[in-house]
């Protein structure tokens, strides 16, 4: 597939049931979400509680997707830690599975200058030949990437787009000043959705367009704001697993520790926001 990682795409939660990952539920997600005319999806994103599976699990999901999508959707796979060895470990994994890109979150914790982080996504773009996503979120990694460092990283020939979750718009907007063409913008940020587009960004990596699909491949989400507010009311993917099981797109709506599953409070809200959106009856 040649790169055109662009438009709306899911990042997917991964449904359990007892602990264990529920493929059935996950193949039913994925045709709801290929039929409604989704663009493509994240595995194993921060949306996929990719802290708390196992390199077996990331592949098996992934295989599980690609059978069920039976037409060409690209397919990421979220392989960012904060360790450099263990990132292209898993860039490399991602590439033999027949993945079309990897998503690589800024290192969390550790806190790298951003001297390290430019070595840090050079080593792992260099270890692969698909292509790399710059993934900036500094809410989740607190260490952030800056305009410099990004502009150096959009040279190298792999790294080819940046998910840019920090919801600033004018950074979006000087993001694409300096980078033009050789960067491909993707929002991580889906309420700002509508005016990243007017800023000159290209797409989006949603956990909203889980069920708010036309919206955002139309790029057309401001009617929905009260839903998308609400699946950001507890730590995600918490609140985005209740709606989906409310609508019996999955069997449960169980988290992997130290996430939970949604308060009744929550869940009381999402029902009651369903139904004034139309998903409910």
């Amino acid at each position: 597939m040649s790169f055109a990682i662009k438009g709306a795409i899911t990042a997917l939660v991964t449904p359990f049931v007892n602990g264990k990952v529920d493929y059935e539920s996950l193949k039913k997600l994925v045709r709801y979400q290929v039929q409604l005319g989704i663009q493509g999806f994240v595995i194993s994103g921060t949306t996929g509680e990719s802290p708390t599976l196992t390199d077996g699990e990331v592949q098996d999901i992934f295989l599980a997707v690609k059978e069920e999508l039976r037409q060409p959707l690209p397919l990421i796979v979220g392989v960012g830690t904060n360790n450099t060895n263990s990132t292209i470990e898993k860039a490399k994994m991602a590439q033999k599975w027949g993945a079309d890109a990897v998503l690589v979150v800024v290192p969390y914790y550790n806190k790298p200058p951003q001297r390290g982080l430019l070595q840090h996504f050079q080593m792992i773009a260099d270890s692969v030949e698909i292509p790399n996503i710059l993934y900036n979120v500094p809410g989740r990694t607190i260490t952030s990437l800056e305009l410099e460092t990004i502009k150096t990283l959009s040279g190298h020939p792999n790294i080819r787009a940046i998910k840019e979750a920090s919801g600033n718009i004018d950074f979006a907007k000087k993001i694409k000043s300096e980078c033009g063409s050789n960067l491909i913008l993707l929002s991580g940020d889906d309420e700002s959705y509508e005016g990243f587009l007017k800023a000159g960004g290209e797409g989006i990596i949603s956990v909203a367009s889980h069920i708010l699909v036309e919206a955002f491949v139309k790029g057309s989400i401001n009617s929905y704001l009260n839903f998308i507010k609400m699946i950001y009311r507890e730590s995600n993917p918490i609140p985005i697993k209740m709606a989906l099981y409310l609508m019996g797109l999955i069997k449960s709506p169980e988290c992997r520790l130290p996430l939970v599953e949604a308060s009744l409070e929550t869940r009381q809200l999402l029902e009651n926001q369903l139904k004034t959106d139309g998903f409910l009856l």
